[in-house]
C-alpha cells in the first residue's frame, strides 16, 4: 500500500517541505532507507545519515534546520514532535496488518462459547465451553482458549499461545506466541516420607485493560484467588510471574525476570532483565529494578536497587568501585605488611 507525503501529514498534523506527491510504501531506519521507504530523524546523533539517506520521506522536528545539503529525492514532513509522530504512524501501520474478521477452517469453538462481532479465529484454534470472546478479537492459529474464559475487546492473542480455564483477559490485551497464561502455580507440599504432593491450584490469573505479555512467558495462575496483572502492565519475552502475584498498573519489566509467589509489584515499576523476586515481598510504586538485581527483601517507594542482593544503586556503584580497587588494596597491604615485618626484624 502506497501513501503520499501529503496524505502521511494529514495523519500527523505536519507540514511537507519537498514534494508533496512523492510516495512511499515501506518504513526504514535512516540509516538503511532505500527508495520508496519513509524514516525519521528525532535523535541528533542520527543527524549525519540523513544527508546521505536514500529514503524518499522522512519526518524531522519543526526546529531541524539542516547543517549540509539534503538529497535531492528527499522529502521531509516537520511536526512537533518527530518520534511520537513516527511512533503513531507504526501504530496505524500495524492496524493495516490485521487480519480480516473471519473463523478459519478447522478451528474449534465449543457450542456453549460465546464469541463478539468482527473476530478472526485462525486454524487450529481451540475456543473452550462457556467462553466468552468480545468484539474485534483476533486469535491466531494454535491457538487453546480452556473454558470459562474471558477475553475482551481488541486483544490480540498470537499463534502457539495458551490460555487455561477460568482466566480473565481484559480489553485491548497482546498475548504474544507461546505464552501461556494460567498454568499451575509452584505448589507442593512434602509428605511424611518426604514426596512432594502437589497442591491444587483453584484461582486463575487476570490480565486487565492494555496489558502486554510476551513471547514464552508465564503466568501461575493462583492456588486460591487471582494471580493480577494490572491494567497497562508490559510483560516482555520468557518472564516467569509466580502464583497469587500482583504487578501494579503501568508496571515494566525486562526479558528473564522471575517473580516467585504472593509478591505484589507495585504501580510504575521498571524492572531491567534477569532480575530475580523472592516470594512474599511488597516492591512500592516508581521502583527502578537494575538487571540482573536479586531482591530479597521488601522495597519502599521510589526506590532505585541494584545488586545481589539488591540494595540503594548509589550505593552500589560506590561499593563496587571499592570492588574493583580490592587487588590493588590487597596488594598495598601486603607490601605494607612485609614492610612491617622488615623493619620489627631490623630492630
Amino acid at each position: 500500500m502506497k501513501f503520499s507525503a501529503e496524505q502521511i501529514a494529514g495523519i500527523i498534523n505536519g507540514t511537507v517541505d519537498g514534494n508533496p506527491s512523492v510516495e512511499v510504501n515501506t518504513l526504514a531506519k535512516i540509516e538503511e532507507g532505500v527508495s520508496g521507504a519513509l524514516s525519521f530523524l528525532a535523535n541528533p546523533k542520527y543527524e549525519e545519515h540523513i544527508y546521505k539517506t536514500a529514503s524518499s520521506v522522512c519526518i524531522v522536528n519543526k526546529t531541524f534546520e539542516p547543517s549540509n545539503s539534503l538529497p535531492e529525492t528527499l522529502t521531509l514532513i516537520k511536526v512537533d514532535d518527530a518520534y511520537a509522530c513516527f511512533a503513531k504512524l507504526l501504530e496505524f501501520y500495524d492496524t493495516l496488518q490485521k487480519e480480516e474478521p473471519r473463523i478459519e477452517p478447522n478451528a474449534f469453538i465449543h457450542e456453549t462459547a460465546t464469541v463478539g462481532e468482527n473476530i478472526y479465529v485462525g486454524a487450529s484454534s481451540y475456543i473452550g465451553k462457556d467462553t466468552v470472546v468480545g468484539n474485534d478479537v483476533a486469535i491466531h492459529p494454535n491457538v487453546t482458549i480452556g473454558s470459562n474464559v474471558k477475553i475482551g475487546d481488541g486483544t490480540i492473542i498470537y499463534p502457539g499461545a495458551t490460555v487455561y480455564r477460568d482466566c480473565v483477559i481484559g480489553k485491548n490485551c497482546i498475548v504474544h506466541s507461546g505464552a501461556v497464561i494460567g498454568a499451575d502455580g509452584f505448589g507442593f507440599a512434602p509428605n511424611e516420607k518426604g514426596e512432594f504432593q502437589k497442591i491444587p491450584q483453584i484461582g486463575n490469573v487476570i490480565l486487565e485493560d492494555f496489558v502486554d505479555i510476551g513471547a514464552n512467558s508465564t503466568i501461575d495462575r493462583a492456588t486460591m484467588g487471582s494471580t493480577v496483572i494490572r491494567r497497562g502492565a508490559k510483560i516482555d519475552n520468557l518472564v516467569q510471574i509466580g502464583h497469587n502475584v500482583e504487578v501494579g498498573t503501568n508496571t515494566a519489566m525486562a526479558a528473564q525476570t522471575g517473580i516467585a509467589g504472593s509478591t505484589k509489584v507495585g504501580n510504575n515499576v521498571l524492572i531491567g532483565g534477569q532480575v530475580g523476586m523472592a516470594g512474599h515481598l511488597k516492591v512500592g510504586d516508581r521502583v527502578k529494578i537494575a538487571a540482573q538485581s536479586g531482591v530479597g527483601g521488601n522495597v519502599k517507594d521510589d526506590a532505585k536497587i541494584m545488586g545481589s542482593p539488591a540494595f540503594d544503586s548509589d550505593d552500589y556503584k560506590k561499593s563496587y568501585l571499592g570492588f574493583r580497587r580490592l587487588p590493588m588494596i590487597l596488594s598495598r597491604l601486603k607490601n605494607l605488611e612485609d614492610t612491617i615485618k622488615k623493619l620489627t626484624k631490623d630492630q
